[in-house]
This record gives structure tokens, C-alpha cells and sequence, in this order.
């Protein structure tokens, strides 16, 4: 087996005498589409916001490309190639698509984010702006202002800038949250073209989306893992399927076909 490029080792994560992460150890592998699910409360954006630098784990460790990366700051991880696709600066509304992406990568370019008239000019900034655009479906809205574009283009446009900042590992939060049914199967055919191109670390609710794209499947329940496999094997996992008992129970089935 491959060695890992995200490892996470017993990480706890505590508020008072919530544990939101109970000992999690998880490992995710180069290239892999890793999904973690769980019902409501069961610690998977505390986990995630941990390993992109915006919470101190109680206990554990994070080990990226080798590296310990447990007490690093979250620049410091973006810069080594870890990406949050919120988190690597926040859509601003008065600027279009284009100068988003723009700035996103504006990060890895050696300029300051401090002065954008300059990375505006920049030609070749704005060519890697278009072309990730136009690869994840909004080229047609590159020159439209962000305050002019729907939520479901604000998360392609997040996921944009991510990428902008050439990512070796991409924490995904939710990224078809609030879609319509057209703008998911678009979103899941962008996420599944990244297969194999970059390893991502995918949190979602939507049981098809995980189920169509994920290679293996982690089950967090109660801030603990209790499973991860691969799809087929986790939807039939008597312990799993417990975990999804009510509503849930229903999303564990499998995932339509392919058309």
C-alpha cells in the first residue's frame, strides 16, 4: 500500500466536557477520493477544521507528506499544498469570478494579498483563473461579479480558488450544499474528473454524491470512527447501517447508475 499523504493519529478534539473527536485515526491515500459521513453531531467539520489548521486537537497527531503538521499555522499547511475550499480566502462579492480565482492564486505567485491592482495585470495569473474556470464549469460567469452569482456558483467558485493554489490534498466541505439537482450531477462530474489528479478528503451529506465518488468511506459517529471501506462494503455494514437508523437509513441505498 501507497504511504499515506494525509495520516491522522488518535486525534481528540474537547470542548469542556463535549468530545467532539474521540481518538480518530484515519488514513487517506495519494490520489484516493476519501469521503467521511455521519449523522448530525458526529464531529466531522471539527475534524476537518483540524487538519486545515482552524482548530487545536487536545490530543493526536496530523501527519502530511510525512511531515507533523499537528501545531502548524494554516497558512504555513495552504503553502505546503493543503487546501480547505473555504478556507483559502473568503468570495469577495464586489469582484467577478475572474479576479476570485485571481487572487486565490495570487498565494503561490510570491505576491502579497495586500496589493491586488498589480496581481490584476498579472496575464498569466489570469489565464490559470480562466482555465479553472472554464474546467469547472463557469467560464460562461468568469467576467460576472460574485455578488451577481448563485450559491451553487459560490461553491464552484470556492472550490475554484482552492484549486488556484495548486493543492496537493483538498478538504471538502459540504461542496454541494444547497445545490439543485442539475447543479450537483455537475459538481460530482467536475469532483470525479479530480480523481486520481489530486487526493481529497470529502465531507457530504448527499448519500448518491459519496457514494458515485468515493473510493473508500469513513463512518464518524459520536466523534469516533467506527468503519471505513470501500463503498459496497460500508453500505452493507450492520454497524453502519445502525448508525443511519431513521432518516438516514434510507440514504444508504445504493447510488443510481451511471447514465
Amino acid at each position: 500500500m501507497a504511504e499515506a499523504t494525509l495520516r491522522i493519529e488518535a486525534l481528540t478534539k474537547r470542548f469542556g466536557a463535549l468530545i467532539a473527536n474521540d481518538h480518530v485515526d484515519l488514513d487517506v491515500l495519494p490520489g484516493e477520493l476519501h469521503a467521511i459521513i455521519g449523522p448530525n453531531g458526529a464531529g466531522k467539520t471539527t475534524l476537518i477544521s483540524q487538519l486545515a489548521g482552524e482548530l487545536a486537537p487536545n490530543e493526536g497527531r496530523i501527519i502530511f507528506n510525512g511531515r507533523d503538521i499537528t501545531h502548524m499555522p494554516s497558512n504555513e499547511r495552504a503553502l505546503m499544498g493543503l487546501a480547505r475550499s473555504y478556507q483559502i480566502t473568503s468570495v469577495v462579492t464586489s469582484f467577478t469570478a475572474l479576479d476570485n480565482v485571481a487572487l486565490a492564486a495570487q498565494a503561490i505567485d510570491g505576491h502579497s494579498y495586500r496589493f491586488w491592482r498589480p496581481a490584476r495585470l498579472v496575464r498569466h495569473l489570469n489565464d490559470k483563473a480562466a482555465e479553472i474556470l472554464n474546467e469547472i464549469g463557469l467560464g460562461a460567469r468568469q467576467n460576472v461579479l460574485a455578488s451577481n452569482m448563485s450559491h451553487g456558483e459560490h461553491r464552484q467558485l470556492e472550490i475554484a480558488m482552492a484549486l488556484a493554489t495548486e493543492p496537493k490534498l483538498l478538504l471538502l466541505d459540504e461542496p454541494t450544499a444547497g445545490m439543485g439537482p442539475a447543479a450537483t450531477e455537475g459538481m460530482i462530474g467536475y469532483l470525479r474528473s479530480l480523481k486520481g489528479r489530486l487526493t481529497i478528503l470529502l465531507i457530504e451529506h448527499d448519500m448518491d454524491v459519496v457514494f458515485t465518488l468515493a473510493d473508500r468511506i469513513s463512518v464518524l459517529v459520536n466523534g469516533g470512527r467506527i468503519a471505513t471501506d470501500t463503498p459496497d462494503k460500508i453500505r452493507e455494514d450492520p454497524q453502519v447501517r445502525r448508525a443511519y437508523l431513521g432518516d438516514k437509513a434510507v440514504s444508504l441505498r445504493p447510488a443510481a447508475k451511471d447514465a
